[in-house]
Order: structure tokens, then C-alpha cells, then sequence
């Protein structure tokens, strides 16, 4: 399961233990990919946070590799589920494939 994870801090809770939590980021993502949890990540231009694709068993694995970041208490987050997309082709064959046909 993909998922892409929106997150910015808070700027209203800033003080110095949000910049050493913002400092721990890095290694804090580096045990993820190192789980191979961890698909991507990327800075969003002018946001303080970032965009992240997590790919994960479960929803509760999502929750807790979220719940061990150190900005979790931070940070808002906006989780999107993600799927893979389709081609036109692949959407009509699995239509068709799953019309009923009619009794005569």
C-alpha cells in the first residue's frame, strides 16, 4: 500500500526543541528507507515540510513509522492513499471483463 504523505510544521509551535526535532529529519528517514518503507521524499518549495510516499503493509504500520517522526507532534499532516494508474486500454478490458451477460 502507497501512500503520500503531505506534511508542514507548525510554525505557532516553533521554538528551539522544533528545530532539533526538524534536525533529527534526516536519519529519521534514513532508517525508513533503510526498512525499505520509505519509497521517496521531497521538499515542498515553500512550505516548511515536506512530500513523502511511504509504501507500507497496513494502515497501522503507516501510523506508527508517522508516530516515530520526530515533528509528528509538530507537523500537520495530509495523508492521500495512492494506486497505480491505468491506461485507457486496461480500464475498458477490465470493464468488459466484468459485464454480466444477459439471460436470454
Amino acid at each position: 500500500m502507497k501512500f503520500l504523505v503531505m506534511w508542514e510544521l507548525d510554525l505557532a509551535r516553533l521554538s528551539t526543541g522544533v528545530m532539533h526535532a526538524v534536525m533529527r529529519m534526516p536519519e529519521y528517514a534514513q532508517d525508513v528507507v533503510d526498512q525499505g518503507k520509505l519509497e521517496a521524499r521531497y521538499h515542498v518549495v515553500g512550505k516548511h515540510g515536506g512530500a513523502w510516499i511511504y509504501d507500507v503493509t497496513s494502515n497501522e504500520e503507516l501510523e506508527r513509522l508517522l508516530a516515530m517522526a520526530p515533528v509528528y507532534n509538530f507537523a500537520r499532516y495530509d495523508v492521500y492513499p495512492l494506486a497505480e494508474m491505468e491506461t485507457p486500454a486496461d480500464v475498458l478490458r477490465s470493464s468488459d471483463e466484468q459485464e454480466v451477460p444477459e439471460k436470454s
